[in-house]
């Protein structure tokens, strides 16, 4: 039973359980004594987002590492695939990113990386728990020169740039291109303007300026409208909007029409199978990904592959199977031949490298995919609650399974991050798919009420 961590790290409100300083100042030395496997200094790099209580946890988590000798690299603030680069460039033995992503700036959270820069799998995560509720590290106090010192990594955002425009095509730039780009208030404003201004492209710039409390407020990933009116406003080619920490990308074409994370997949899956970069011609997405994207991997004769909800999932089945891309319908989008884990700007990137490639506006790309209507609703409930035991439900969304056939599909799941019921239900009515969901959400409101 998980005590700390869900499906994306641990997260929750900054200063009240889990997200207090002691537990993180005990993960800090959890993870240490976890990388402390050979008789030299042990590093580990700490990162965060742009919110208030990123001071006090970043502090507190290198306290926990150095008091058990291990040194600590800290980068400030920087996107999360920033931290992963940067903890496999620097050759350090783990990463930790302190964020809670698209949450709300009273939120925070900590993400951990392993030495190769991928996410720590479930098994390493309930190693940590373990470590800080047994009581086994108690004693281990490394004393006089064995603690560990923190360093800062004063040039981290110059190396993560260099990085992210290399991933861009050499023979070509950004010239005549005209992007307007929310960086959310979050931790890609120090990076993701400099990359694309450097290669060449008109830059608005939206929702740069962190004051600790903004971070996400009205701005990136979650209101793309705001970019959307900017992008018709200015006639830009292209909207890109990033996440609190700079792992998503919500894009938008030149009429201000958003294309979500399938149709970005639909369209890079497509040019890979052209370059035959596509390994074993299979595209990873998760159970939220729409039945259309399925549809047009077929139509260029090769497949998709599904995973449960989390970026995490999509990259271990990456990595297991041995493809090479893959993402998530919200816009976490993993280039395993470039970096471990889902990077907005770099997957910015690589779609634009494709429209100047076949020089076409993004709105026709979009077409090689025809969406199913989908209807997605979220019940916040007071209590926790699992839907196999509401009376009716399991046979309520049976009949509408059955119901939809092939042309369609239910998924009901808890959220991995907060007290939610997400119902996404599939088809090609949409009224009828909208009665369906509405239909499931009373069956869960009504036992929340008790």
């Amino acid at each position: 039973m998980r005590k700390l961590f869900g499906t994306d790290g641990i997260r929750g409100v900054a200063n009240v359980y889990p997200m207090t300083i002691e537990i993180a100042m005990q993960v800090g030395r959890a993870i240490a004594f976890l990388v402390k496997n050979k008789p030299r200094r042990h590093r580990i790099v700490i990162g965060k987002d742009t919110r208030l209580s990123g001071y006090m946890l970043e502090q507190a988590m290198a306290a926990g590492i150095c008091s058990m000798g291990v040194d600590v690299l800290q980068v400030g603030p920087l996107p999360t695939p920033g931290i992963s680069f940067i903890t496999t460039s620097m050759r350090a033995d783990a990463g930790v990113v302190i964020s809670a992503s698209h949450n709300p700036f009273q939120d925070n959270g900590i993400k951990i990386f392993s030495n190769d820069g991928f996410k720590l799998p479930d098994e390493a995560e309930l190693d940590i728990e373990d470590l800080i509720f047994s009581q086994k590290m108690a004693a281990l106090r490394p004393v006089a020169a064995e603690v560990g010192k923190a360093t800062r990594i004063d040039d981290a955002r110059g190396r993560y740039i260099v990085f992210l425009k290399n991933t861009f095509p050499r023979q070509m730039t950004l010239d005549g291109i005209h992007i307007v780009l929310d960086c959310a208030n979050g931790a890609a404003y120090g990076v993701a303007p400099y990359v694309f201004q450097e290669l060449g492209a008109k830059v608005t710039v939206l929702a740069a300026e962190p004051d600790g409390k903004n971070i996400n407020q009205g701005c990136g990933a979650l209101h793309p409208e705001v970019m959307a009116t900017k992008v018709k406003e200015t006639g830009a080619n292209i909207g890109l909007a990033l996440d609190g920490d700079g792992d998503r990308l919500i894009v938008v074409d030149e009429r201000g029409t958003i294309v979500d994370g399938d149709h970005i997949m639909a369209i890079c899956a497509e040019e890979l199978m052209r370059k035959r970069q596509l390994k074993k011609k299979t595209l990873v997405a998760t159970v939220m990904s729409n039945m259309g994207l399925e549809v047009a991997m077929n139509g260029l004769g090769a497949r998709l592959e599904r995973t449960a909800v989390g970026d995490r999932y999509v990259v271990e089945c990456m990595r297991k199977n041995g493809y090479s891309f893959g993402g998530e319908q919200s816009g976490h989008l993993v280039f395993l031949d470039h970096i471990t884990t889902g990077d907005g700007i770099l997957a910015a990137l690589q779609l634009l490298a494709i429209m100047m490639k076949r020089n076409k506006p993004l709105s026709e790309l979009a077409r090689n995919m025809e969406s199913y209507p989908q209807v997605l609703q979220n019940v916040r409930t007071v209590t926790q609650i699992a839907v196999e035991n509401i009376p009716g439900f399991a046979e309520t969304q049976a009949k509408m399974t059955t119901k939809l056939g092939e042309e369609g599909r239910i998924l009901v799941r808890p959220s991995g991050t907060e007290p939610v019921i997400r119902v996404m239900v599939e088809g090609r009515d949409e009224a009828e798919i909208t009665a369906m969901a509405e239909e499931l959400c009373g069956l869960v409101r009504k036992a929340d009420r008790g």
